[in-house]
Parts: structure tokens; C-alpha cells; sequence
């Protein structure tokens, strides 16, 4: 069994940062991938970024490039995304995800993909 949990969630300005993590407890596991996605209200959950353990290949929504940064550290089994220039519109509850498994680049963004998830973290962006 894995668990997997959240932190760094929080209420900021837009143009702040935040850094979300995510860490691995329980199973031991020597490969993974881990995800993050968001969900807004009213809206379906949606992809933000992941990244593989092997090699440390990530992946993006195009709504994120080149503000979030997803980083790991293997040692910790812990996943980080560094969010900045933070925008109204970046307002969700935040997912973390895992698989055993290493994905595929497309499938890194199915939800369908992961099998342990977090609980979610708030991030709430206001103006």
C-alpha cells in the first residue's frame, strides 16, 4: 500500500510562488511516476505536470510551461512543484499522483494512469 500526501498548499497574491509537495510513505516503490493535477470548481480535473524517477523526464500542461517547475528527489521519494507568477486562474484544489509504473510522455497526463492519490492541497490566487 502507498500513501500519498500533499503539503504547501496556501492563499497568495497573483505574481507569487508557492512550492507544492508531495511525498511517498509506505511501499517501497524503485520506479515511479509522479503527477500533479488540479481541479477548479465547476471544472473537471486537469493535468499540470509530472515526472518520471528513472530519468527525471517531465512533462507539462501548456497552461503551466514556463512558470511551474516539477522537480523529485529521489532519496525522499518526494516530488516538488515550484509554482511561480502565480495567476487568479491557478485557483484549485491540487492533486499529487503516483504509478509504479513509468509512463509514457502521453500517458503521463491521464488521470486514468495513477493509482494512488492524495487527498489535495488549496491553492487559492487572488487579486
Amino acid at each position: 500500500q502507498v500513501q500519498v500526501e500533499e503539503a504547501g498548499g496556501g492563499l497568495v497574491q497573483a505574481g507569487d510562488s508557492l512550492r507544492l509537495s508531495c511525498t511517498l510513505s509506505g511501499r517501497t516503490l524503485s520506479t515511479w511516476t509522479m503527477g500533479w493535477f488540479r481541479q477548479a470548481p465547476g471544472k473537471e480535473r486537469e493535468f499540470v505536470a509530472a515526472i518520471r524517477r528513472a530519468n527525471g523526464n517531465t512533462n507539462y500542461a501548456n497552461s503551466v510551461k514556463g512558470r511551474f517547475t516539477i522537480s523529485r528527489d529521489n532519496t525522499k521519494s518526494t516530488v516538488y512543484l515550484q509554482m511561480n507568477s502565480l495567476k487568479s486562474e491557478d485557483t484549485a484544489v491540487y492533486y499529487c499522483a503516483s504509478t509504479p509504473r513509468t509512463l509514457s510522455t502521453a500517458s503521463m497526463q491521464r488521470g486514468d494512469q495513477y493509482e494512488d492519490w492524495g487527498q489535495g492541497t488549496q491553492v487559492t490566487v487572488v487579486t
